[in-house]
């Protein structure tokens, strides 16, 4: 068994508040836990209005295919329009 562990830091333009801020992690968390059944959450910077960390998870039994899954997570937040991709880090336990 594998779990990979996929920590993003998002820049968010042009959010002006905590609540335009919330409307776009939820929808890219949303998006993301729908098209790849994964947990995913906002794991930090809960008070800054342009900035979010992320956290993804997810378990498989062969760690290619954990890789594949996180890559395409990664690839889906850096099409985000509303949102620049500032950081990337995985980890494969």
């Amino acid at each position: 068994m594998f779990i990979g562990v996929l920590t993003l830091e998002l820049h968010i333009h042009q959010a002006d508040s905590l609540k335009e801020k919330r409307t776009v992690v939820n929808s890219m968390l949303d998006k993301i836990r729908a098209r790849f059944n994964v947990s995913a959450a906002q794991i930090d910077n809960h008070d800054l209005w342009q900035r979010a960390t992320l956290g993804i998870a997810v378990i498989s039994n062969d760690k290619p295919t954990t890789h594949t899954v996180l890559n395409h997570v990664r690839d889906l937040a850096e099409t985000d329009l509303r949102c620049d991709v500032a950081s990337c880090s995985v980890e494969i336990i």
